[in-house]
């Protein structure tokens, strides 16, 4: 009977065996641990601690197997009156009590037999690792593996740089148009520097998973570092172990998420065809513009991930906890006090595009600025001045600024280009006023039809305030427009002899400053009046 409860104890062992089984309630046990083997467990005594009493076991198992002179037949069994001894020679190992055999539900001496089987094994295990063929074999191995390391770290190494070069020539375009069609929220170099420093992450923890390979199968080639290695292999399965545990106790949640996930990321596959749709002008919807589409596409797509996060929240594995409550309060009142600013220029470059204030290629005067608008971004709008200065200017700022739109009708209806002259009262306006238009009509790029015409806006103490005013075509010239209008006009005066000039009052003039009527229709003015008569008859 007892050698059939040893054989079982052998087969079953260490899943059943007495043992290696859990703490018996109320009872402290202690391991026994040659080489960083755990043999068994024993209880503590009466004055007798487990922690000591398994400590003095297993030193007395390591004198034993390292005194060669002891044959390993001599370890034996020696039943007592009150406890069953172990003992190698003449040298005693442990006793085994009735104590023992009732916490573990065995007979004594069978529990006994058993402990002196896995002293045995230990024991042999003890002599054979500290051979010198083990140990020279054990010397290799540990050569061949630092070979094989330093070999994979070169070639690691060289795999990464050729990653990069791969990255450098074949997504440095990709990083770029990303770029742009995030409205530069995403900088290229950035993200291009974001993804070297993922990769050299990767790479560090490469090294490091090929050296904890390393040192663990070092260490376990050595019977005296084996501890050190099972303490090794403990770091690492321990935190394995907690997050398996979590991960299968939030599998329901998990699920849930990517489930969450995969329909979110569909529906905004809808939303973007629809949105693509209506950029193209494939669809259409009475008063949504299609330079809408883009934008309103981007508000959409954070409303529906926004929304997908609410209902993502609870099932977080962690979101319930004080912590992760901490850590969102903390970033939310972070966000609120830094990214005020940044939220008002985006709100503020919605709005520019909702309100179709201006587009990119207009050319617009913001406070005192005027340029062509090169590019409209979330947060800050770029104008381009006839001085090739690119100007940026905040959409908040904009958005709370007079905007001179030039662009707007210059197309339809044509832009007018207006200049001020001041004449005295001696010239006679008919004259000044042909004077005027014959000038606009020699400058090129101004349209004859609407045609121009002059105003007068004031009678000023010493001279009369004259405003030509012309249509052009495109907003874009008008600096040199301007130019060749006041060269034309200075021609023009200067062929009929009139000066361009301000008088001021020093004295009264012998004569009234007045024209005479028979000087009214000086030339230009003459060939003017009479245009009319004849096309008349």
């Amino acid at each position: 009977m007892a050698i059939t409860i040893l054989l079982l104890l052998s087969l079953l062992a260490p899943a059943t065996s007495p043992a290696l089984a859990a703490d018996a309630p109320g009872t402290a046990t202690a391991p026994v641990v040659v080489d960083g083997v755990t043999l068994f467990r024993v209880r503590g005594l009466s004055a007798y601690p487990a922690d000591e009493r398994a400590s003095v076991i297993a030193d007395r198992v390591r004198a034993a197997a390292a005194d060669r002179g002891a044959a390993i037949d001599t370890l034996r069994v020696v039943p007592g009156e009150r406890s069953s001894d172990i003992v190698m020679g003449d040298d005693p190992i442990m006793s085994v009590f009735e104590a023992d055999a009732e916490v573990e539900g065995f007979h004594r001496d069978d529990l006994a037999r058993w402990y002196a089987r896995r002293i045995r094994g230990a024991v042999e295990a003890y002599r054979r690792d500290r051979s010198p063929r083990n140990l020279l074999a054990a010397a290799g191995a540990s050569l061949a593996a630092t070979v094989v390391l330093a070999g994979a770290v070169l070639v690691l190494i060289r795999f990464w740089r050729r990653l990069n070069l791969i990255l450098e020539s074949r997504y440095t375009r990709r990083l770029r148009s990303l770029e742009i069609q995030s409205v530069q929220v995403i900088h290229a170099e950035r993200l291009r520097e974001a993804v070297r420093t993922a990769l050299r992450v990767v790479r560090a923890l490469v090294i490091l998973g090929l050296a904890y390979l390393y040192l663990s199968f070092v260490l376990t080639r050595f019977p005296w570092t084996r501890p050190a290695a099972a303490r090794l292999l403990g770091y690492v399965l321990a935190p394995l172990a907690t997050m398996a545990g979590g991960v299968l106790t939030h599998l329901p949640n998990l699920v849930f998420l990517v489930i969450l996930v995969l329909v979110t990321r569909y529906v905004l596959k809808i939303v973007a065809l629809v949105f693509t749709s209506l950029e193209r002008g494939t669809v259409t919807f009475a008063g949504f513009e299609r330079e809408w589409a883009v934008p309103t596409y981007r508000i959409v797509r954070i409303a529906i991930i926004g929304f997908a996060a609410v209902i993502a929240y609870p099932y977080i594995p962690g979101s319930e906890s004080a912590a992760f409550k901490g850590m969102s309060i903390f970033f939310g009142v972070l966000f609120s006090l830094g990214a005020s600013s940044v939220v008002a220029n985006m709100m503020a470059g919605y709005s520019l595009i909702y309100r179709r204030t201006f587009k990119v290629g207009d050319r617009v005067k913001i406070n005192d600025v005027v340029g062509d608008v090169v590019a409209m971004r979330l947060q800050v709008t770029h104008l381009r001045t006839i001085k090739n200065e690119d100007v940026i200017i905040p959409n908040s700022v904009i958005l709370t600024s007079q905007v001179v739109n030039y662009s707007t009708y210059a197309a339809r209806e044509g832009l007018i280009l207006h200049t001020t002259v001041g004449i005295g009262y001696e010239v006679p306006w008919r004259q000044v006023e042909a004077m005027l238009l014959l000038a606009a009509s020699r400058t090129p790029d101004l349209q004859a039809v609407p045609s121009p015409f002059v105003l007068q806006t004031s009678l000023g103490d010493f001279a009369v305030n004259y405003e030509l005013n012309a249509y052009c075509g495109d907003s874009h010239g008008m600096a040199a427009r301007y130019t060749a209008l006041h060269r034309n006009i200075q021609d023009v005066f200067n062929e009929y002899g009139v000066q361009i000039m301000t008088p001021a009052y020093e004295s009264d003039p012998a004569s009234p400053k007045v024209v005479p009527p028979d000087q009214w229709y000086q030339e230009p003015a003459r060939s003017l009046e009479e245009s009319p008569r004849k096309a008349a008859r």
